[in-house]
């Protein structure tokens, strides 16, 4: 019984490469670049939190009032969400325009707005703190707001490109390849 999907010396059919993939949805938002370490490490100690959170719900509702119970499993589900948020954010591109989600605010903007989308070196947040370091920012510029009014998309020292220099750079090419490709021309 021949396995062809096993073997390294099968022909490959040349005309299969051009066919876009089942999944390859071009009007579907999608992340350019995957969440950072610091991003998805806050994320799991918040969801380890929520378990004990989760367990005390449970002793208080085994010894306890329904209504601490039930107070305490609002808690954890408040965890759980702002875990689940927390690993959301970042950016997200489609066909129809580049998309910021943020804690509490996401805010879109059609490609048809982007004037373009270039790599800066100016001061930039650490993590999202009010300290500013030297680095690297993804500026998106819209012809509808101020040069000085720009929204920095990524950043070379936010939660997901923190010491990660190559991935920084991977993700600014792929969304101004976006933007390239479905922005102004």
């Amino acid at each position: 019984m021949p396995l062809p999907f096993l073997t390294a010396d099968r022909a490959f059919d040349e005309a299969a490469d051009d066919l876009p993939l089942p999944y390859d949805d071009r009007d579907r938002w999608r992340r350019p670049y995957r969440p950072g370490p610091w991003r998805v490490g806050m994320a799991a100690l918040l969801l380890l939190l929520a378990s004990y959170v989760l367990a005390a719900a449970v002793v208080i509702a085994l010894t306890g009032t329904a209504s601490g119970a039930g107070a305490v499993l609002g808690i954890a589900a408040v965890v759980i969400a702002c875990a689940l948020r927390m690993l959301r954010m970042g950016i997200w591109v489609s066909a129809r325009g580049v998309r910021r989600v943020g804690f509490l605010r996401t805010s879109s903007t059609p490609w048809e707005q982007v004037v373009a989308v270039r790599t800066v070196q100016q001061p930039v947040r650490w993590l999202g703190l009010p300290r500013t370091v030297q680095g690297q920012a993804l500026v998106l510029v819209r012809g509808d707001r101020a040069p000085e009014d720009q929204p920095s998309l990524l950043t070379t020292h936010g939660a997901d490109f923190l010491a990660r220099a190559a991935a920084f750079d991977r993700a600014a090419d792929a969304v101004e390849a976006w933007a390239s490709e479905y922005g102004r021309s």
